[in-house]
């Protein structure tokens, strides 16, 4: 059975990317306030290369970091989805669950309520055993996402994520892991 290019949530839409997502993509890349826990701002040409990755991410495994429309709304507000991490890590080959939104669209419940439509699709459309989600230390409002949809801290899994230099603020992750067993199914 083929994967579904989009899901659909009382609120929003996660679907595939379009081209008109890049302008407004490359806009939370350069903002300070959404990259204040992920490193340095985005140039355009860099925000376009992730986008190709991300679409080239889809192509070889059906799913993806989903560009997140709030209809009616705005028709890019951020992306959330599932991308495999393959960076040095010892939980490293993994799927994780990640998000980044616009300022505009934060706080009102959207990154929780489509983290949790990706995590049903990982688990049962993808059959995942588990689904990992890590952030900087002190990014404590994605911590929350992660535990308000039901993932649990792993002290054991924290790390130093290897992309960010020696010495930098942001290099300290803290890691939250789910797993099948204890997701709850849809109805």
């Amino acid at each position: 059975m083929p994967l579904p290019e989009s899901l659909r949530t009382e609120r929003l839409l996660l679907r595939r990317w379009r081209a008109s997502d890049r302008a407004p993509f490359a806009a939370l890349g350069a903002d300070p306030r959404v990259m204040r826990n992920l490193g340095t701002l985005m140039t355009r040409g860099e925000s376009d290369a992730l986008a190709d990755r991300i679409e080239a991410h889809f192509a070889a495994h059906g799913f993806g970091l989903w560009a997140l429309e709030v209809p009616d709304v705005d028709a890019f507000a951020g992306f959330v989805g599932l991308a495999h991490a393959r960076f040095p890590a010892p939980f490293n080959p993994s799927i994780e669950l990640a998000w980044r939104l616009a300022p505009a669209h934060q706080g009102r419940g959207y990154a929780t309520e489509a983290a949790r439509a990706a995590l049903r699709f990982g688990f049962e459309q993808l059959g995942l055993a588990e689904i990992l989600a890590f952030t900087t230390t002190s990014n404590l409002a994605s911590q929350r996402v992660m535990q308000r949809i039901g993932m649990q801290r792993d002290p054991t899994g924290d790390f130093e994520h290897p992309a960010l230099p020696q010495g930098d603020a942001l290099r300290a992750h803290v890691l939250h892991r789910v797993r099948e067993s204890d997701h709850e199914p849809s109805g």
